[in-house]
């Protein structure tokens, strides 16, 4: 029997009015109707919003959620573990394989860093026999560092992005908090529209703080695509959306209002 209206819920279990609508959309949150329009949820609301948030919280992407509790209604709960077990497997995977990336970035300035530190003073400006910032490549030559394309297409080539869903599992005050991050990472960068998003040019010294928010981000928002691209002192951050998630897109990476 329903007995709860849409703030009743929030308040039961903590969960956002805007939230519980965005699962309804998703699949996820099943309600009835009263006669005049209301949403009503039943007891077993919450323990489903607890079920939803920990899948959330082992970053499974809301597809998987939404299969994951085709199975949890069932009631088996070693269905559940046998389901979950290769879910989590592959979240592991995919967690070392980015902290790999970030490991790899991070030695890449680590050795930018002590390079630049042994270059002789010079009175003159920088040119190419400075080795400037890119003792591994051919002086003065742009270095790609960091690739996050959106992991629904991690076994395709090309705009393999595309595939993942246009959905964010952040709720609205991690929202928030994830917005203000960008905010601070990204004030003062020069932006430039793209096709389907943005490119984004600022001091280099931020990168290492950037590709790790980006990776966090994927976690939540699998469709956005980033790509880093070290220029000597400067960083060009590109970031893709599909057309559906531009406004999403704009919220969190343009200029604050």
């Amino acid at each position: 029997m329903s007995t709860m209206r849409i703030s009743q819920l929030a308040e039961r279990s903590g969960v956002p009015a805007t939230t519980l609508r965005f699962y309804e959309s998703a699949g996820l949150l099943p309600a009835e109707r009263s006669p005049t329009g209301y949403r009503l949820y039943g007891e077993d609301a919450v323990e489903r919003l607890a079920f939803i948030g920990a899948a959330k919280h082992l970053g499974l992407p809301l597809e998987e959620v939404a299969e994951l509790l085709a199975v949890w209604e069932s009631g088996a709960c070693a269905q559940v573990k046998s389901d979950l077990r290769p879910r989590i497997a592959a979240r592991i995977t995919d967690a070392e394989a980015r902290a790999a990336e970030l490991a790899a970035f991070t030695a890449t300035l680590h050795t930018a860093l002590d390079h630049l530190d042994a270059l002789p003073d010079r009175p003159g400006r920088c040119d190419p026999e400075c080795g400037f910032l890119a003792p591994a490549a051919s002086a003065g030559r742009p270095v790609d560092v960091v690739v996050l394309p959106g992991r629904r297409a991690a076994e395709q080539d090309g705009e393999r992005w595309r595939s993942a869903p246009v959905a964010c599992s952040l709720d609205g005050d991690s929202l928030g908090e994830r917005t203000e991050q960008w905010r601070r990472l990204l004030d003062g960068a020069e932006r430039q529209e793209t096709g389907e998003g943005l490119r984004l040019t600022l001091p280099a010294d931020r990168a290492g703080a950037i590709a790790a928010l980006a990776a966090a981000e994927q976690q939540c928002c699998p469709f956005f695509d980033f790509r880093l691209h070290l220029d000597g002192p400067v960083l060009h951050l590109r970031v893709h959306a599909p057309l559906e998630g531009a406004a999403l897109l704009a919220e969190l990476f343009g200029p604050a209002a």
